[in-house]
This record gives structure tokens, sequence and C-alpha cells, in this order.
């Protein structure tokens, strides 16, 4: 195990905190927690949007890995293509000005542009085990060698929209873990510590911070959370967005909504343009405007 400096428990912060302040905490922690991320409204609509959705989602994985699937959980219930199901996330959750704010700080210096590489509705339930400890740069191998040396290659938002305890499920993090020398090393659950939340609370953290969701403990709670994260514009995403999210939608979207789905061309510093259509604006070949 990495011997670390490491804080005792994630720090809290307004959303209206200077932006160099929280990217400075999430350097130094690997992670924080923002309160008041969204309001009781846009969480009520949300749900609104995806409820029946949910309902008709059996708990567990589909896939055959074993090792994977017990990743997903046996009473979690994963919702994906929220673009196409919830006007609420596609139009106020990731078009969010403190979102964008973070993502530039982040990526365009070092990338140039970034995209978004997932996003789903997160609800385990009664009984379920703690998730596998991991690291979200994981997907993108060569990351894992460079360690903390390594660029950032991944931002995630994980957003309470119930709340957060540690008897529900509430993910575990090892602040100070983005820090270690061998990120092989995942830690033990004894290092993590939980993030509590109340509804409306996002915890924002690097993909090279240890994490994984919690056991729910619960006989009849379930904690309910919306993940989305970015990626840098030269690295392959999870979700194929074109293929999953219609054109109609997809032209309702704002300009860097539609780029950060991959709806737009992707310009990575020292890159002439990715993802494009003869070398030109994918945006112009599908007629957006903008």
């Amino acid at each position: 195990m990495t011997v670390s400096t490491q804080p005792q428990s994630l720090q809290s912060v307004s959303r209206d905190t200077p932006i160099e302040e929280i990217l400075a905490i999430v350097a130094r922690d690997g992670g924080v927690i923002i309160k008041n991320f969204l309001t009781r409204d846009q969480i009520d609509r949300f749900n609104a949007d995806v409820d029946q959705s949910m309902e008709n989602l059996r708990p567990g994985s589909t896939h055959e890995n074993e090792v994977i699937a017990a990743f997903h959980g046996s009473n979690t219930k994963r919702l994906t293509n929220l673009v196409t199901l919830s006007p609420t996330f596609r139009h106020e959750i990731i078009d969010n000005d403190l979102v964008h704010s973070l993502c530039d700080q982040t990526f365009l210096e070092q990338s140039g542009t970034y995209w978004m590489t997932t996003a789903q509705v997160i609800e385990i339930g009664p009984g379920n085990d703690a998730q596998i400890l991991h690291r979200d740069l994981e997907n993108w191998y060569p990351f894992v060698q460079l360690g903390k040396n390594g660029p950032e290659v991944i931002l995630n938002f994980l957003i309470a929209f119930t709340d957060f305890t540690e008897e529900n499920g509430a993910t575990r993090v090892i602040p100070g873990s983005n820090h270690w020398d061998d990120f092989e090393d995942r830690g033990t659950p004894e290092d993590t510590v939980p993030a509590v939340m109340n509804a409306g609370d996002a915890l924002f953290f690097s993909g090279k911070t240890v994490h994984g969701g919690g056991a729910n403990r619960t006989a009849n709670e379930y904690r309910r959370a919306v993940a989305f994260a970015f990626n840098p514009g030269f690295l392959t995403g999870e979700e194929a967005y074109p293929f999953l999210v219609d054109m109609e939608i997809a032209r309702s979207l704002s300009p860097r909504v539609q780029r950060m789905l991959g709806f737009r061309s992707q310009y990575p510093t020292g890159s002439a343009g990715l993802w494009q259509v003869d070398y030109a604006e994918l945006g112009d070949y599908l007629g957006l405007d903008g």
C-alpha cells in the first residue's frame, strides 16, 4: 500500500466557489463535494423524465463477464442514453456553465477540446454489495502506467438524487489516491471515506482517484445518482452518442453540447482536427447552426 498523508474526509464547497479553488482542492485530494449543484425542481423534473424507464429496467448486469457483472452490481440499476430520455439533462444539467468552466480549465490548455464519455443513472438497491474499487482512467490503460504524472484524462460529476448516507451506499473515495506512486494499487475498503451528500449535491472528482459505490445495508432505501464524465477529444468515449441520439434532438442542443456528444468535430491541441468529414467540420456536414 502506498503511504500517504491523505485527509480523512472530503471537503465541501458551495457552487459559487471560484473555479481555481475547486480545482485546487481536487488536485490535492482527488475530489470535492459541491453543495446544491442542482435545485430541487431540477431533480424532480429529471426524475419525471426517467422514472418510467427506471421502472422498466431490471436490476443487475447483462454482461457475460462475471467480474464486470459484479462491478455493475446485483441490485443496481444503470440507465444510459440520458440525452435522449431527459430534456432536463440535455438542456440544463450538461449545459451547465459550472460544468463547462471546470472542464475548460482542466482540458483546454492540455488537449484543446473535450467530450462526454458516459452518462447514466446509478441506483443502488437494498442488499447490494460494495463496488470494486477502481480509477476511472482505467478505461485507457496507458494512463494507468503514467500514473500521477500523467495528464488528467477524465473528470466525473456524480450528483446525488437522493440523500447519500454510509448505510444506503454512498460512494466511497480514497482521498489522496490521485498522488500514489503505483496506479495498479487500488487500496482497500478500509482506506475509503463515504461521500455523504444531500440530494442535489455533487461529487466532482479526478479519474486518478480510487473510488467505488458503497454497500447498501438498508432494508428499503434506494440510492439514486446521476454520473456523467468527460475526457479529452483525442480519446474514445464509452457511449457512441451519434448512434444513440436522434438528429432532431441533436439540432435542439447548444453548439457546446453538440460538440461534447460527437455531433461536431474535435480539435485537440496540435491537431488540424479529428472526427471530421473530408477534413472539414462535422457540424457543417450535418447542417448544424452555430
